[in-house]
C-alpha cells in the first residue's frame, strides 16, 4: 500500500440499537436457615467466574468487548427470578447462562423467557451436587418447550473450586457465541439492492424466513438509486475524491482478456473506476448511514437501513449497462479500505439472500471476513490429469472443488493475513498494516468480461494453501423451510501452470478458491464429488477455521436442521431437548425438534 493512507483501526457500533449482553444467573437452594446461607458466596463466586471468563474471550464483530451482567442476589425462588429478568431488560441481555453448585427449585428459577438462547452450567460436585438441579431444570425446560443447552463438567470438582474446566469453557464459548450471534440480528434489517438476478431462487426475498427464523426485517431500493445519487451528488464528495486517489495508488489492473473489438477504451476505464467508487460509497451509505449526507441537504439518506447485511443484484439489469458491483462488493466486504482497518460489511453478489445470511452467521461467529463463492466445479483426479497431465497428490489427491465467484471477494480470501505464520482470515482488529499491503498485492483488478456489457473491474487472486475453512449454506425447501448444510475443510494450491489451464477454463480474472473438504468415507462426506453433488445451490460462504460446531449451535437456537456436516459428535452441541426427539439419530431429531419447536420469532 502506498504511503500517507489513513490505517486506523475503527472499532465502533455502527448499527442503530445497543449491542446484547449476556445474563448470569447464579441459582441457589432458597431454603433457610443454614443451607442458602452455606451457598451464597460459592455460588456468587460461580456466576462472576463465567462472567470474567467470557468478557475475557469474547468479542463483539464490530471489535467492542461483551458485556456480562450478573444478577445483583442469588436467584432462589420466582421473586429473585423476576428481579434478575426485570435488570435483564433495562440492560440489554440477549441471551442467558444459569450457574449453580447445588440442587435448587427448577421451576421457581429457571429463564423463561420465550425466545432468548439460555444454558444451564450445573456444577460437577458431589457435596450439593448441581448436576440434579442441572437435570431437573432441563426436565422443565423441556416440558415447557423453551429449550436449554446443558453444561455440565466431565470431572467431579470440590465444592468452591473456582476453576473453570476446559470442556466446561468450550460449551460456555460455543453457546455465547452463538447466543450474541443470535441477540446481534435480532431487530436489524436485510437490504435487498436490486430484486432477482438472473433467476437465481436464493435471491427471492422470503420475508417470514428473515422475520420469523432470524428476527431481521427485510428492506428495498431499487438499483435506479445509485442512479440518483450518483447524479445528484449524494455522498461525500471528499471522502469520493480520498476513495478514487486511493484506489488509483493501491489497486493493480489485472489482464485485459477481451477481444478487441468488446475492450474499453483507457478514457472509458478512468470513468469505470470513478463509477464503481461511488457505487462503494453509496451501497454503504444505503446500509448504515452516513451523517455527511445531512450536511449536504439529504437528511431522509443519511439515515441508512439500519442493515447488518445487503444484497447488489448487479445482473443483468444493471451490468448490461453500468460498471459492475465488482470493486464495490469486494471492498465492502473486505476489512480495510481508503478510511483503514474496520469492520466488514456482509454484502452478498446477486443479491442471494441466503447466501448473504449464511455469510453473517459466519462472521458473527468468527469476526472475520467471508468468501463469497460459486461452487463451480468438481475436478476428480483424473479429470485435472487429463487436462493438464498434472496428478493430484497431498491432501488434494482426492479431488478438489472450485470456488470461484462471478467477480467479487473479500480481499482478506486471499490468505496474506497470517496467525502463527499460517495463513488466515482475521478479525479486523488484529490486521497490521503490513497484511493490508500483501492483500492488496496479491489482487489484480481486471477489466470485466465481455457478458459484463456496462465494464468495471473483478477481482483476481488465488487464496493461499493451508487455511482452515468452513463452506456453508442456508437453502429453503418447500414442506421444510431452512435448512443448513456445511462442510469443514482447507484451501489448496496447484503449481502455478496447472491452476492456471484450470482457472483459464472458467474466468482467469476472478477470485478462485481450491477447497478439499474433511472426508469421512460415507454418507454425505464418502468422497469430494458426493460433498459436490449434494450441495444444494450454485453459491456457498466461506468462513476461516473450522466452526461448524459453532454454526451447528446457532442453527439449533434459530430451529434451523442441518442436513449435512463432516463435524465430529464431540463438537456438536445442542440443546438438551434434541435427543429426546431420537438420540441414536442425530440428524433425524435435528429435524424433528426444529419441526416440533418451529421457528424462534412466533
Amino acid at each position: 500500500m502506498k504511503e500517507g493512507m489513513n490505517m486506523d483501526i475503527h472499532i465502533g457500533n455502527r448499527l442503530q440499537g445497543s449491542l446484547p449482553k449476556i445474563g448470569i444467573r447464579p441459582i441457589i437452594d432458597g431454603r433457610r436457615g443454614g443451607i442458602r446461607e452455606s451457598l451464597e458466596d460459592v455460588t456468587m463466586e460461580m456466576a462472576r467466574s463465567a462472567a470474567a471468563f467470557l468478557s475475557e474471550n469474547l468479542t463483539h464483530s464490530n471489535g467492542l468487548p461483551v458485556e456480562c451482567v450478573v444478577a445483583d442476589t442469588c436467584i432462589g425462588g420466582v421473586a429473585e427470578a423476576a428481579r434478575a429478568e426485570e435488570k435483564f431488560a433495562r440492560e440489554g441481555v440477549g441471551l442467558t447462562i444459569s450457574v449453580t453448585p447445588s440442587w435448587c427449585y427448577p421451576t421457581e428459577t429457571m429463564d423463561t423467557h420465550p425466545s432468548r438462547p439460555k444454558a444451564v452450567w450445573g456444577f460437577n460436585g458431589t457435596e450439593r451436587p448441581g448436576a440434579v438441579y442441572l437435570a431437573a431444570v432441563l426436565g422443565a425446560h423441556n416440558q415447557k418447550g423453551l429449550p436449554a443447552f446443558s453444561i455440565y463438567g466431565r470431572d467431579v470438582q470440590d465444592i468452591g473450586d473456582a476453576t473453570i474446566a476446559p470442556d466446561v469453557r468450550a460449551k460456555l464459548l460455543q453457546f455465547a457465541k452463538a447466543g450474541l450471534a443470535v441477540a446481534t440480528m435480532q431487530g436489524k434489517s436485510y437490504l435487498s439492492m436490486g430484486s432477482v438476478s438472473m433467476g437465481i431462487a436464493g435471491c427471492i426475498v422470503d420475508e417470514t424466513f428473515f422475520q420469523r427464523y432470524l428476527g431481521i426485517r427485510n428492506e428495498y431500493v431499487d438499483m435506479t438509486e445509485f442512479v440518483r445519487r450518483m447524479e445528484l451528488g449524494i455522498y461525500d464528495q471528499a471522502e469520493y475524491e480520498s476513495a478514487l486517489a486511493w484506489a488509483k495508488a493501491n489497486c493493480n489492473e489485472g489482464d485485459e482478456v477481451n477481444p478487441v473489438h468488446l475492450q474499453r477504451t483507457a478514457e472509458q476505464k478512468a470513468g469505470d473506476w470513478e463509477t464503481v467508487v461511488k457505487m462503494t460509497l453509496i451501497a454503504r451509505d444505503l446500509m448504515i448511514g452516513n451523517p455527511k449526507l445531512n450536511e449536504i441537504g439529504y437528511g431522509e439518506e443519511a439515515l441508512g437501513h439500519n442493515a447488518i447485511a445487503a444484497g447488489f443484484q448487479g445482473q443483468r439489469a444493471w451490468t448490461d449497462f453500468f460498471p459492475n458491483g465488482d470493486f464495490m462488493e469486494a471492498m465492502l466486504t473486505s476489512s480495510f479500505d481508503w478510511n483503514g482497518i474496520r469492520e466488514p460489511f456482509m454484502l452478498a453478489t446477486e443479491n442471494d439472500t441466503l447466501n448473504g445470511v449464511t455469510m453473517l452467521f459466519g462472521h458473527l461467529l468468527t469476526n472475520a471476513a467471508q468468501i463469497f463463492a460459486d461452487v463451480r466445479t468438481y475436478w476428480s483426479p483424473d479429470a485435472v490429469e487429463r487436462v493438464t497431465g498434472y496428478r493430484l497428490e497431498g491432501s488434494a489427491a482426492n479431488g478438489i472443488i472450485h470456488l470461484i465467484n462471478s467477480g467479487p471477494a473479500a480481499l482478506d480470501g486471499t490468505g496474506r493475513q497470517t496467525i502463527g505464520g499460517e495463513p488466515a482470515m482475521k478479525p479486523f482488529w488484529d490486521i497490521t498494516e503490513q497484511e493490508v499491503r500483501d492483500c492488496l498485492a496479491a489482487t489484480k483488478w481486471s477489466p470485466a468480461v465481455d457478458f459484463f456489457r456496462g465494464g468495471g473491474f473483478s477481482t483476481d487472486f488465488t487464496t493461499r494453501a493451508g487455511m482452515p475453512v468452513t463452506m456453508a449454506r442456508i437453502n429453503l425447501v418447500a414442506g421444510l423451510g431452512p435448512v443448513l448444510q456445511l462442510a469443514e475443510g482447507y484451501t489448496v494450491e496447484l503449481p502455478d501452470e496447472v491452476h492456471d489451464k484450470l482457472d483459464q477454463r472458467s474466468n482467469p480474472t476472478w477470485p478462485t478458491t481450491w477447497f478439499v473438504p474433511n472426508l469421512t468415507g460415507e454418507g454425505l462426506f464418502k468422497d469430494v464429488y458426493t460433498v459436490m453433488n449434494n450441495w444444494g445451490s450454485n453459491h456457498a460462504a466461506v468462513s476461516y477455521g473450522h466452526v461448524g460446531g459453532e454454526l451447528i449451535t446457532l442453527a439449533s437456537m434459530l430451529r434451523i436442521p442441518v442436513s449435512m456436516h463432516n463435524v465430529a459428535e464431540d463438537r456438536v452441541f445442542r440443546p438438551s431437548m434434541w435427543s429426546a426427539f431420537g438420540g441414536m439419530d442425530p440428524v433425524g431429531a435435528d429435524f424433528r425438534a426444529c419441526q416440533a419447536l418451529g421457528p424462534l420469532y412466533k
